[in-house]
């Protein structure tokens, strides 16, 4: 079957944060930083097919494209490892410390984050010819939506940091669901339709991702947006990091570990072995 059950592609889950903890430092770092640069570019797709068309919605079904690639490459992104990583610890895997998970999400994000920034660098030169014109209206769009996400959650004072934080529970939640769905299926067409889903969700509800902020607010700034890096960073990044946290962790990832890895086993046997009865009695009554 293409299809994995829960209880097998949680095992997958398990396997796959262990084996991220014992990646070296060197391709934690080179593996963020090409997730950084692909998820970007999709970005940009995105905000690109919404300026041309008018409709949002477009944007969040291109948006997925980039996920899906650097999925299927075996690139991370900081939020996947929020989720993935301590179901490790949880399951007592040998040698899996916090301290190794907490090195595991420090060397992804700054891989994302460098990443990004190449990005956010290179596509500011390129939609204003190397800074020699005036922002173009792709270039005007991205300074509007960076400042709305900003300086509007900044003007608004706590209220708007628990807005941004809220957004940001509801974003990895659907964001590790993706990344859970690419261990779902065997194939790759399942693979990609199971990432699209709430891949697109995530963008379609405008939630915020710390990846994608990481991208989207310093090109805003080099475009000429009126906020500084202290906004973002207070009003943005620190409240969609520990948004994505317990929304990829607590709202995904436990669920699925507590209910498939830590209790589901013994159910499957016993209906497994419901099943077996259930096809020998036919051969027995025709004796």
């Amino acid at each position: 079957m293409s299809y994995l059950k829960p209880v097998e592609f949680v095992q997958t889950m398990i396997d796959t944060g262990e084996a991220k903890l014992c990646t070296s430092t060197r391709d934690l770092i080179l593996r963020g930083t090409m997730a950084g640069i692909i998820l970007s570019l999709a970005v940009v797709v995105a905000i690109t097919t919404i300026t041309q068309t008018g409709i949002g919605i477009v944007g969040a079904l291109v948006f997925p494209v980039g996920f899906c690639i650097l999925s299927l490459m075996g690139y991370d992104l900081v939020t996947g490892v929020f989720g993935l990583a301590p179901l490790a610890k949880f399951a007592n895997r040998p040698g899996v410390t916090w301290g190794r998970i907490l090195r595991c999400w420090g060397w992804v994000g700054l891989g994302n984050l460098i990443g990004s920034l190449i990005v956010a660098y290179l596509i500011a030169v390129s939609l204003t010819m190397n800074f020699s014109i005036e922002p173009n209206a792709v270039a005007k769009k991205f300074i509007a939506v960076s400042t709305a996400r900003t300086v509007g959650f900044e003007n608004l004072g706590a209220d708007g940091w628990i807005t941004c934080f809220v957004r940001g529970i509801f974003c990895n939640l659907m964001v590790c669901l993706g990344v859970v769905g690419n261990m779902t299926a065997r194939s790759v067409a399942g693979k990609i339709t199971a990432m699209w889903l709430p891949i697109f969700i995530f963008f379609a509800l405008v939630f915020e991702h710390t990846v994608v902020n990481m991208f989207l607010f310093p090109l805003g700034m080099m475009l000429g947006a009126d906020f500084g890096i202290a906004t973002w960073l207070n009003f943005n990044l620190i409240p969609t990091i520990l948004g994505n946290l317990v929304g990829g962790l607590l709202f995904t990832c436990v669920p699925l570990y507590l209910t498939h890895a830590r209790t589901a086993p013994a159910l499957d046997v016993q209906q497994d072995e419901q099943e077996q009865l259930t096809n020998i009695e036919p051969v027995l009554s025709s004796k």
